[in-house]
């Protein structure tokens, strides 16, 4: 069991209410998709005052292909990738579309200096290390605000109502506000389009998994002043492990008024019911215990009678936006999100002998909340050998968790003649608070180019942030204050032919909460990088090409305190140096490649914990290399096949920081085919092709011993799919 993220209501909810809400909203998308589908094909043609977005330089999608052009995530303004100095990898809606990618991790997993799932599948969150930090479950923003987790409350976001997803890789707490040092992911979600569009599709997959989707949208009158989108899925099946569960109803609409090309407002919003399975580490055989068996994926230490994570989320925000000439445009997105989350988990703690095992019993039930707000103005000058975009903003953010945490040892189980569905009574509460964490950001930053060849790119924040905590159990109220400033510098030179070299500079910070032993609050966590690099965009095939060269260091990293190992202080620190390689290309006509090269030498520079200095952090693997190729069949009998296949590398690592737990390095194969006429298509898509058994990490239970945890084995999915427009 991975240790509690404790960092920020009642989450119960009726079962049966759920299902029937899952009844209503999946008998509705399946009528939908039928009723549309069929409606596209008699539609009549309309005249529309479209807005005309380039498919290949639109920051937001959709794009066409596997290569995107331009991005919002990088510089919040409409910035080619080429120009930003800063590494930035977008993943497409085709890509997502060709792979099998069911979770945000399986979206990025073909991404240099990503890794993906280091947990396993553990459905709580969104799990992925971004240069060797480990930072998914709070590095995820979502068009642009934060969708991160809150102790529990994960946000999980669905990968079929995307239209990209980007990321960022390095410090971007100047655009960003706290964030970690690693970087960031940002979900692009489906927008209303201007053209007619139709589509869903029905699937069925491994562990009897059903699934339907829906996807519709177009103008709501002649003008195409309002225009609509309505994205939907259901899902119902298991995972590997016995008893699990795979279930989920999602739905979003959105709505676009735009009633000029100056002036746009877009609502946005969704509804997400999961019924999910945690990870289970199971222990192996070790000097105390050298007789354990090989528990088999699919063995569990819960039980179906107490186990569940169960989350019902929801939405709703806007995105605004004004042109009051060519110079100055202002912008305002806002969203509003809120998670119920009821989880229960009986997990492997120890072993007593070697048939049985402790098992500990955790729960949570509790509301998250967050609300966020950007405001930008942007001022865009040019004169004859000058191009200056400066942006000014003040975001605020407010993440609240109100509910209780639960806590005691649980039942054994002898895993010779395991027995479920026992009564495992709720352990008793030890956590039940309310924590509201406010916070301000004041930031600018200016993109200056210089004879349409040099590119400057400067930028600063201050923030200040807010910590509140409501203690019921102690009758108490903890509050701590902080702030930072951080900036960033960048400059580069856009050759003629297509070559970019540049260097940055870039910063971040995080808060930690608590004090030391002498009653002084934690300052926060800084990390600082170094990247120099060269990105490519030749002229004579459509692709990009990016090498880069990088080191992060992050300091006031929270460390045992030598005097009392019962408090902490700020003197660790770790430092990241890596290389990454990563391209996106079409070869000749109906070729497509992915592919990538991520080289990593983390240490441990500083810890008062014995042992650990000049160590690998636990989890990052020092090589990883990923190749995906497509190849469509544009003319002749096999006109509409689509034929692709992909490798994965991950390296060795250690499951701790002392090194002393190693983990094997994997290798996994992926597979799809497809095949599309007149609107109409059928795949097959495998994650893991060949069912490789390996261990996604370990680490030491509660007695120090060895636990494992397994990664995703075998995964099919077959699809039928309609689209019209």
């Amino acid at each position: 069991m991975r240790g509690c993220r404790a960092v920020i209501g009642n989450g119960a909810n009726s079962i049966g209410r759920r299902r029937r809400a899952r009844l209503l909203v999946t008998t509705s998308i399946a009528g939908l998709i039928m009723a549309n589908i069929a409606a596209a094909q008699e539609a009549p043609s309309i005249q529309l005052n479209t807005i005309v977005i380039d498919g290949d330089t639109s920051p937001i999608g959709p794009d066409k292909g596997y290569i995107a052009k331009n991005t919002l995530t990088g510089t919040k303004t409409d910035t080619p990738l080429r120009e930003i100095p800063q590494s930035v990898s977008v993943i497409t809606r085709e890509q997502m579309d060709d792979r099998f990618s069911e979770r945000v991790e399986d979206t990025i997993a073909y991404t240099s200096g990503v890794t993906a799932s280091p947990w396993g599948v553990d459905e709580r969150f969104d799990q992925f290390l971004i240069r060797g930090f480990d930072i998914g479950p709070y590095a995820v923003f979502r068009d642009g605000l934060p969708q991160k987790a809150i102790d529990f409350s994960g946000f999980k976001v669905e990968p079929y109502g995307l239209e990209r997803v980007e990321v960022l890789k390095g410090p971007a707490s100047v655009l960003y506000g706290e964030n970690e040092v690693g970087g960031l992911v940002n979900a692009v979600t489906k927008r209303p389009t201007q053209e007619p569009l139709y589509s869903g599709y029905a699937g069925y997959g491994s562990f009897n998994t059903y699934e339907a989707g829906l996807d519709i949208g177009g103008p709501l009158d002649k003008e195409g002043i309002w225009t609509y989108r309505l994205t939907g899925l259901f899902r119902d099946g298991k995972e590997e492990q016995d008893f699990s569960k795979n279930n989920r109803v999602f739905i979003a609409p959105a709505i676009t008024w735009s009633p000029s090309a100056d002036t746009s407002l877009t609502v946005l919003a969704n509804y997400q019911w999961d019924e999910l399975t945690p990870n289970t580490f199971l222990p192996i055989a070790n000097p105390a215990f050298p007789n354990l068996p090989k528990f088999s994926r699919s063995f569990t230490t819960s039980d179906p009678n107490f186990d569940r994570f169960d989350a019902d989320h929801g939405s709703i925000g806007y995105q605004f936006e004004h042109s009051f000439n060519e110079a100055w445009t202002v912008r305002q997105n806002l969203r509003y999100s809120s998670q119920n989350t009821d989880y229960r988990h009986l997990y492997y703690s120890s072993m007593i002998d070697d048939h049985t095992l402790n098992r500990t019993a955790f729960t949570v039930d509790e509301t998250a909340t967050i609300f966020s707000v950007d405001n930008g103005v942007q001022y865009d000058y040019e004169s004859s050998r000058i191009k200056n975009t400066l942006l000014m903003g003040l975001d605020y953010n407010r993440y609240t968790v109100d509910g209780q945490n639960g806590f005691d040892v649980g039942p054994s189980l002898d895993i010779d003649d395991p027995v479920y569905g026992i009564d495992v009574p709720n352990p008793p509460i030890y956590l039940d608070r309310k924590q509201t964490i406010d916070q301000i950001g004041l930031y600018a930053q200016t993109q200056t180019k210089f004879d349409d060849h040099w590119l400057l790119t400067l930028g600063g924040r201050q923030a200040w942030v807010d910590n509140e905590t409501d203690d019921r159990l102690a009758n108490s109220t903890t509050k701590q204050s902080d702030n930072a400033f951080t900036g960033k510098a960048g400059l580069g030179y856009l050759f003629d032919n297509g070559l970019t070299p540049y260097v940055s500079y870039s910063e971040s910070f995080t808060t930690n909460i608590g004090q030391t032993l002498t009653g002084q609050t934690f300052a926060p966590s800084e990390g600082k990088q170094y990247e120099a690099g060269v990105k490519y965009e030749p002229d004579y095939f459509p692709g990009t090409i990016t090498g880069s060269v990088f080191q992060i260091t992050k300091s006031n990293v929270l460390t045992p305190d030598p005097d009392d190992p019962n408090f902490q202080v700020q003197t660790g620190e770790v430092r990241h140096r890596g290389f990454e390689l990563e391209s996106v290309v079409n070869l000749f006509h109906g070729v497509s490649l992915i592919g990538s090269y991520t080289y990593l030498d983390a240490e441990i520079t500083s810890s008062n914990t014995e042992g650990e200095v000049g160590n690998r952090p636990a989890l990052v693997p020092q090589n990883q290399a990923s190749l995906w190729a497509k190849y469509t069949f544009e003319t002749g009998v096999l006109e509409g096949l689509n034929i692709g296949s992909g490798v994965r590398y991950v390296g060795s690592s250690f499951g701790d920081n002392a090194n002393q737990i190693k983990v094997a390095d994997y290798t996994l194969v992926d597979a799809a085919i497809s095949y599309e006429r007149n609107g109409w298509k059928g795949s097959l898509k495998a994650s893991n092709l060949f069912d490789k058994e390996y261990y996604a990490t370990c680490a030491g239970d509660d007695n120090g011993s060895p636990m494992c945890i397994y990664g995703e084995g075998r995964v099919i999915k077959a699809t039928l799919s309609a689209k019209g427009g």
